[in-house]
């Protein structure tokens, strides 16, 4: 087994700082920098190339080098619903040849309606560990259900993520949209990981990837309020900002092009985490893309917080 700690963190400054610029041109609307002032501007996700260290791994031999474990159930059955059973579990793919190595817990989006999991193509072979879990979802469940759920997936990481090599000091979350609220959710607020006798800010760091920061729609409309109306109460990730959470990366897709503001809303989300004091909150808009195509170009953006933070549990 490989230990993954000595050898991160030198192939993430070579990449950064030493890798040549290399564009893909099979991108058909390549992003470019938007300001919003000095702290707004925009990392030219698509262009930089990020690699984990491969220590013994080879991307030759990939089927051979990671593993696979599907359809885990991270709930209890016992008085729950059928939906748990079916919705409540996630697949694992890990690097089987390294010890320590990080976790992206990864919730899928969909608005809180729709979606399933799946373990992202560009999270796959980079040495990092990538738990995928689904959820339940309205209207046959209503909030906080969603949220509880997603809580009791990252608590099966932190509780299992070691017995298959992993580290559980550098389990990190992120998702997309209804994934990013989900993220927001459990790492601010957190009561949810309480519940599961997990502190919030044992997270290693939270990318939640173009997410409501106010009371997600899915929520008001469960409640007779139309998506264009704002509401902001105890399932708003605004409504929890705090200065003692974990590092935290928000990435947008363009300000013009995104839905219903969610780049203002993640404009004075970042801004208010920096007012109580978070001196860690960063804020990536990928001008050019779409709330739904923004993902992609937002992958080297996670790898690469991934590599920032790797260390900042670590135990001496």
């Amino acid at each position: 087994m490989v230990s993954e700690s000595a050898t991160l963190q030198t192939r993430l400054k070579t990449d950064l700082t030493t890798a040549p610029t290399i564009r893909d041109t099979s991108l058909k609307r390549q992003p470019k920098a938007r300001g919003f002032g000095a702290a707004f501007i925009v990392a030219l996700a698509s262009f930089l190339p990020v690699t984990f260290p491969q220590s013994a791994l080879s991307r030759d031999s990939h089927e051979t080098q990671y593993r696979w474990v599907k359809d885990i159930q991270y709930r209890s059955a016992e008085s729950a619903a059928v939906s748990t059973n079916e919705r409540c579990r996630l697949d694992l793919y890990y690097p089987a040849a390294t010890n320590d190595y990080a976790t992206v817990v990864w919730f899928h989006g969909g608005g809180l309606t729709g979606g399933n999991r799946s373990v992202p193509k560009a999270l796959q072979g980079n040495g990092i560990g990538v738990v995928a879990a689904s959820y339940r979802l309205s209207p046959e469940v209503k909030a906080p259900v969603y949220i509880e759920d997603a809580a009791a997936a990252v608590a099966w990481t932190f509780r299992h993520i070691a017995e298959y090599g992993g580290s559980t000091n550098r389990i990190f979350v992120s998702g997309h949209s209804a994934g990013g609220y989900l993220t927001a959710m459990i790492g601010l607020d957190k009561r949810w990981l309480s519940a599961h006798g997990i502190d919030a800010n044992s997270i290693a760091g939270l990318v939640p990837m173009s997410p409501q920061a106010i009371t997600h729609f899915t929520i008001r409309s469960e409640r007779g309020i139309a998506d264009k109306q704002p509401l902001l109460d105890e399932y708003a990730p605004l409504f929890h900002v705090r200065k003692d959470a974990p590092p935290m990366l928000l990435v947008t897709g363009d300000r013009e092009k995104e839905m219903l503001g969610r780049y203002e809303e993640n404009a004075y989300f970042w801004r208010m985490m920096k007012v109580v004091g978070h001196q860690d909150t960063e804020l990536r808009e990928l001008a050019g893309f779409d709330h739904g195509n923004m993902v992609e170009p937002g992958f080297p953006l996670l790898l690469q917080f991934i590599g920032k933070w790797y260390n900042r549990n670590a135990r001496p």
